[in-house]
């Protein structure tokens, strides 16, 4: 083998080396919902409707754009059965709170690589008129 080949087998060996350690040690992708709006807009949603909240906060992305549920979250229909309009607004603003209810832990089997985002930067008023809107559905 000449030197050049030498060199070149070297810097191979090193390449395929580094690719198999970047491999094991690589962090497995978390998913992350597709945002179609910006949750941190900072412009007043005093005068918006529960309806253009959910559409601003990108609700729809992942439970559907009628609540029936989409391979990224549960289904919204019949949530009044599961939730006071309190527990909603506590929903809203920290569902890890919520984690280790047993209704939860099934979601996290169920919908592994999806996270409900907590909204606690949000306007309580703002999260009491979506709670009103899906609680009366």
């Amino acid at each position: 083998m000449t030197k050049p080949q030498i060199w070149v087998a070297a810097f191979l060996t090193l390449f395929i080396l580094l690719f198999i350690l970047g491999r094991l040690t690589k962090e497995e992708e978390k998913f992350t919902p597709p945002i179609t709006q910006n949750f941190t807009d900072e412009t007043s949603t005093e005068d918006l409707t529960a309806e253009q909240l959910i559409a601003r906060f990108g609700c729809t992305n992942c439970h559907g754009a009628e609540f029936n549920g989409t391979t990224q979250g549960p289904a919204l229909v019949g949530i009044s059965e599961k939730f006071s309009r309190k527990d909603l607004i506590a929903y809203f603003r920290n569902p890890q709170s919520f984690f280790n209810i047993d209704r939860f832990k099934e979601y996290r089997e169920k919908y592994p690589n999806s996270m409900m985002p907590d909204f606690g930067n949000k306007d309580v008023k703002d999260l009491g008129k979506i709670a009103d809107f899906l609680l009366n559905r």
